[in-house]
């Protein structure tokens, strides 16, 4: 593992379980939205919704033409084809309907989360007046105290409190949110569980976070991908191809009965089912849908994409930037452990440590009492000689406590070693070497000193966050190259980059060098993820490919992300990795299964057709279809079923797989390439074996 030096903006460079939230999984078979998909899809038979989709707004006019054809040339042959064309266009519009449906169906339940509650907001003077939540705008400061419902998006100013997210994350555990910082940030619609807050509205009304949280999921500003529309072009091409190879069927039928003495000669109805069932619509039916499940599997697994554009590049992503603080470590540096020096043991280490760190309220001074406490038993003690707590200032670098007499300090190595010599005391030959080692190794030396006599040293070091290594191996499997960004000196870095397990670091980040970094993968090709959480990260998380911004992070690094990640873990990029991968493969396998479905059905419709006129033909009919007419029709209920049985894996997805991109190509095509030649002959076979029963001629 090696630094990365930031190169130049003109260098040319190169699965837990979902969250339990508000975003829970529903069933594919939830009677409600199968309702509610049943109503949509009837809804969406309008020409103007059918026009977007062009392989389907085909199947519509062919639709109605033979509609016309069997009202002129009644016969049940004209309505049964006209019946299984319109139950195409419905099974289609089904699919989309479901997935939007269970979009919609998690809108509702964040809906509930919105109440009509007042705010306390803040006049001049410091009065308070309670107005209604849709009256506050942007830059307002409202007042809120255990038991109150925050009323819109904003910054903590003033104050801090526990704060019941579990309306918008699902997550039980409350979440401290302070002034100042990286935790100041605060959504509408959660509860302030203890003490007082003063919140700076940042939000317009309807414009919170809960507002596009519920835009987001009901799907009403997805735009096509990129890659979805080159596909839609692609399947209009292949519509336009198979229309005048349908039309020239008809004189090629006349010609033959000319020949033949016949009057077998394909009319308007057989020929629109031919092109029905030769274009690709089985693709064509579900694309709509495979695209919104993917963004629909993002907010199962409480992760907002503000985009499918960002759900599709998070399946090409091939270098991923962490920040440090909040993102692979804990956030604070911790107190680990206690080295005396100058003949001095542990224990007596941790006695002064923890006197001099009862009045530090800071996260690092806590963990020393948390830490004495847990090693050595060390608890609050009587002190009734009256404590002069010394609180810690950036003048002196310490802090400490006097008992009478008896002086001790702790802080930083330099400043330590010159209050030691002030008081008449030595230092012992071994701290220098403690010290560096200490800093060495990434952590941060505290010298503990009582009087003149210097007792050991605190190791403060950052917390990595427990499995990140694991999940990092994985990233790797999935050739995803991991690099932690951190504003530490490169020793630190080093430190922090080898427990965590990532592939390089970049020290002294400011966030210039992180934009400048970005800016050289993607010179070299490289679509680039971002994770983080502060002000500082947002141009980085702007510029990245994939930008994945904190929820308990700022609001400016929210807004900068195209994704949200509600739970806040960094290691989610591993599902958002594998949704997009999910995305883009359930989308090449159903292309590739559906236009294996059409050259199978051109083999077996075809020779039916014509076996009659060229017996040559009968070669090639090797299903031995009962008649022509039967061959058409149980091709076109085929077409119009094969849809309903492929919404559940258009909708969940199909399972992606770490492997090399041949190996995964390979299995498309055995699976769905092969399986789409197959299963149309099988199927087709056993439906004409159904009308046959019947007395279908």
């Amino acid at each position: 593992m090696t630094a990365l030096a930031a190169p130049p903006p003109s260098s040319p460079q190169a699965t837990p379980p979902p969250a339990k939230g508000v975003a829970q999984p529903r069933s594919l078979f939830d009677l409600e939205i199968l309702r509610l998909a049943a109503v949509g899809s009837l809804r969406k038979l309008s020409p103007r919704a059918q026009v977007r989709n062009p392989v389907m707004f085909v199947v519509l006019v062919g639709t109605g033409v033979t509609f016309l054809e069997a009202i002129a040339h009644p016969s049940v042959f004209s309505w049964s084809v006209t019946a299984w064309l319109l139950l195409t266009v419905l099974f289609a519009n089904f699919a989309e309907a479901m997935a939007e449906g269970r979009g919609k169906a998690q809108a509702a339940t964040l809906r509930r989360t919105r109440t009509g509650t007042l705010a306390r907001r803040l006049g001049a003077g410091g009065s308070e007046e309670r107005v209604p939540t849709s009256a506050l705008s942007r830059g307002d400061l409202v007042v809120c105290e255990a038991g109150d419902l925050i009323p819109s998006d904003g910054e903590v100013v003033e104050g801090i409190a526990s704060v019941d997210e579990s309306a918008i994350t699902g997550e039980s555990a409350p979440v401290i949110r302070e002034s100042g910082g990286d935790r100041s940030a605060v959504t509408g619609g959660t509860k302030v569980l203890s003490d007082r807050i003063v919140v700076r509205i940042t939000a317009e009304p309807g414009h919170t976070f809960l507002d596009r949280m519920i835009s987001l999921v009901e799907g009403a500003n997805r735009q096509k991908t990129p890659n979805e529309v080159a596909l839609t072009i692609l399947l209009a091409a292949l519509t336009l191809v198979f229309l005048p190879v349908v039309v020239v069927l008809q004189p090629f039928s006349r010609f033959s009965d000319i020949l033949s003495h016949t009057h077998g000669s394909l009319d308007v109805v057989t020929l629109v089912a031919l092109l029905v069932c030769l274009i690709p619509t089985t693709i064509g039916a579900l694309l709509s849908a495979i695209g919104i499940a993917g963004m629909d599997r993002l907010v199962q697994r409480n992760v907002l994409a503000m985009s499918g554009r960002a759900v599709e590049a998070a399946g090409d992503v091939q270098t991923l930037l962490l920040d440090k603080t909040g993102t692979i470590t804990l956030g604070n540096r911790v107190a680990s452990r206690f080295v005396p020096v100058g003949g001095h043991d542990d224990q007596e280490v941790a006695e002064a440590a923890q006197l001099a760190s009862l009045a530090d309220e800071t996260p690092e001074g806590r963990s020393v009492v948390v830490l004495a406490k847990r090693l050595f038993q060390i608890r609050e003690r009587d002190m009734a000689e009256g404590p002069v707590f010394v609180p810690f200032s950036a003048s002196t670098r310490m802090s400490g406590i006097d008992l009478g007499a008896r002086r001790v300090r702790k802080g930083a190595a330099g400043a330590v070693r010159q209050w030691v010599a002030a008081q008449g005391g030595t230092v012992p030959p071994e701290l220098d070497d403690v010290v560096e080692g200490l800093a060495r190794s990434g952590s941060t030396p505290l010298v503990v000193a009582d009087g003149p006599e210097v007792l050991g040293v605190i190791e403060l070091k950052d917390v990595v966050k427990e499995g990140i290594r694991e999940r990092f191996d994985n990233l790797r499997a999935m050739g995803i190259r991991t690099v932690m960004v951190t504003g530490d000196n490169p020793l630190t870095a080093a430190a922090i980059a080898q427990e965590a397990g990532v592939d390089d670091y970049l020290a002294e980040a400011t966030p210039e060098r992180k934009m400048e970094l970005i800016k050289a993968e993607q010179a070299g090709g490289k679509l680039v993820a971002m994770m983080g959480d502060g002000t500082n990260d947002a141009p980085a998380l702007a510029q990245a490919d994939v930008g994945v911004a904190m929820n308990t992070g700022t609001t400016a690094a929210k807004e900068a992300g195209n994704m949200v990640d509600l739970d806040s873990n960094p290691t989610k990029l591993i599902d958002v990795v594998e949704v997009g991968k999910q995305l883009l493969i359930t989308r090449g396998a159903l292309t590739t299964f559906s236009i294996a479905n059409d050259v199978a059905k051109y083999f077996a419709i075809i020779p039916a057709l014509f076996s009659a006129t060229y017996p040559q033909l009968n070669a090639l009919n090797i299903m031995r279809l009962h008649s022509p007419t039967s061959a058409v029709l149980s091709a076109v209920m085929f077409n119009a079923l094969v849809i309903v049985a492929l919404v559940p894996l258009a909708l969940r997805g199909v399972k992606w797989r770490p492997a090399p991109a041949m190996v995964a190509l390979r299995r498309n095509v055995l699976v769905y390439g092969v399986g789409g030649l197959v299963v149309p002959f099988v199927f087709i076979k056993l439906i004409d074996l159904f009308l046959t029963a019947v007395g279908w001629h």
